[in-house]
């Protein structure tokens, strides 16, 4: 989560003043939602169960300041108590934005006690994210840096578009990444790119970032800047059809199987699977496949 290069910060600022630019034509929010800068949208329709987080603090590139992080925290704490949701995209209302890290104004006139609690709430965030029972989806559509990549890194699937810039730049300023970085970033990219990338602050694009499994696809960009989340939405939709206890507990075992030997995976893995023995849907899964129809799951 640290702070950006002089060049990093020029290109940023830049990026910001196109995104306020174009806001009113590419994202549109009610008059009341102005001022909010972590939005909630349900969808409907064929995509009720899907749940989109959008980022919307334009002037600071979505950066990390107290009231974005606690609104995001809000909101976390709040798609986790409703039972309708299916899928949840994370993605930012900012177009060609994702998150630019730390908001560096806000951290400069914190103490090292105020430094502490603010990272260590962030992590706290971060593995409230992660542990959603629900699949989570994150749509890079632009730079997403140091807090704002391991943002990323908590959600299951992450889409980027090409020309989105990604990477852990703590140590550039004599930190570390301080909300799971240096934990989760190895287990996706294998540790020795992980160190690689850490120890150098280098940046990646999103070719760069497919090539090394740090994303699970990469799109080019589009006028509107919100490729990646339209890729997200077409997954999301994906997965929306699928028995949701079926998914949920695909998603425990693997998370929590990961987390242990294979041979207590494999039991987490049996867990599991009882589960979803007794459900409802199970059933109902079996009979549309005899009858040759499409099943209807009602998360039973």
């Amino acid at each position: 989560m640290g702070p950006l290069t002089t060049s990093m910060r020029q290109t940023f600022n830049c990026l910001c003043k196109t995104a306020v630019r174009s806001m009113s034509t590419n994202v549109m929010l009610n008059p009341k939602d102005d001022t909010k800068e972590v939005l909630l949208k349900y969808l409907d329709g064929k995509d009720n169960g899907i749940v989109v987080l959008g980022l919307n603090r334009p002037t600071v590139c979505n950066a990390f300041g107290k009231t974005l992080v606690h609104q995001l925290s809000d909101a976390i704490s709040s798609v986790r108590e409703d039972a309708k949701l299916r899928v949840l995209i994370v993605r930012s209302l900012v177009p060609k934005i994702f998150c630019a890290g730390a908001d560096l104004r806000e951290r400069a006139k914190m103490d090292n006690s105020e430094v502490s609690k603010f990272v260590s709430f962030l992590r706290t965030m971060m593995s409230n994210l992660e542990s959603l029972p629900t699949p989570v989806i994150s749509a890079i559509d632009g730079p997403a840096l140091g807090g704002g990549l391991e943002l990323a890194l908590a959600t299951d699937i992450r889409i980027a578009a090409s020309d989105a810039k990604m990477g852990l730049v703590e140590t550039k300023w004599a930190i570390i990444p301080g909300a799971g970085g240096t934990q989760r970033l190895p287990r996706i990219v294998g540790v020795a790119k992980a160190k690689e990338l850490i120890y150098t602050s280098r940046l990646v694009d999103g070719e760069q970032a497919m090539e090394i499994g740090l994303i699970n696809q990469v799109v080019p960009q589009n006028k509107s800047g919100d490729a990646a989340y339209q890729a997200a939405l077409i997954i999301a939709r994906e997965i929306l059809p699928n028995g949701p206890i079926g998914v949920r507990m695909a998603k425990a075992a693997i998370s929590k199987g990961l987390q242990v030997p294979i041979t207590d995976g494999l039991e987490i893995e049996k867990q599991c699977y009882r589960k979803v023995i007794d459900t409802q849907d199970r059933i109902e899964g079996l009979a549309a496949f005899a009858a040759k129809r499409t099943p209807i799951y009602q998360g039973m």
